[in-house]
C-alpha cells in the first residue's frame, strides 16, 4: 500500500454544506449521524467532478469502514467545509481522508476505506489506474513524489 504525498501539486477537492435546521440536535449543534452523510455527498460530488462514470468504466466502490472524530460545534447556518483527498492506496480499497472546518475551525475529521467493486455487483476488483491517476491530480503513489508505506 502507498501513501499519497502531500505537496503543492495536490490539492484536496472541497465541498461546503450549510447546516439545515433538521440536521441540528438539542444541544443546538449538528447530530453525530449527519457527519457521515456529509462525508457521502462530499466524496459524491468529488467523484463526480473527477468525471469518473463508474458504468462506463465497469468499476464502482462500496464503504467498508467509516472513522469519524469529533473536533468542535459545528450549529444552524454553519457552512461547514470539508476537504477531501486519497490517503492510502490498496489494491482493491482506498482510504479518503475528511476535514470538516467552519471559518478555518476544526469540527470534524474522518476517514472512509472504500473497496472498488465490479460495477453492478459486490465482487471486489483492482482500482483502475486511470481512476488512481484522476484522484491524485496525476501524482502517482510510490513515483518520485510519493514514499511506500
Amino acid at each position: 500500500m502507498a501513501a499519497v504525498p502531500a505537496g503543492p501539486d495536490r490539492r484536496p477537492h472541497r465541498h461546503d454544506i450549510r447546516v439545515r435546521y433538521g440536521e441540528v440536535d438539542v444541544q443546538g449543534v449538528v447530530f453525530n449521524a449527519h457527519y457521515l452523510a456529509y462525508c457521502d455527498d462530499a466524496s459524491d460530488t468529488w467523484f463526480r467532478s473527477l468525471a469518473w462514470d463508474p458504468a462506463e468504466h465497469g468499476w464502482d466502490v462500496v464503504v467498508k469502514r467509516a472513522v469519524l472524530e469529533w473536533q468542535g460545534p459545528a450549529g444552524l447556518g454553519d457552512v461547514v467545509s470539508i476537504a477531501v483527498e486519497v490517503t492510502r492506496w490498496g489494491t482493491t480499497s482506498f482510504d479518503v481522508g475528511f476535514t470538516g472546518t467552519v471559518a478555518g475551525r476544526p469540527v470534524f475529521t474522518g476517514t472512509i476505506t472504500y473497496v472498488g467493486v465490479a460495477f453492478g455487483t459486490q465482487r471486489p476488483a483492482a482500482v483502475p489506474a486511470p481512476f488512481r491517476e484522476a484522484a491524485t491530480g496525476g501524482v502517482v503513489p510510490g513515483g518520485p513524489a510519493g514514499r511506500a508505506s
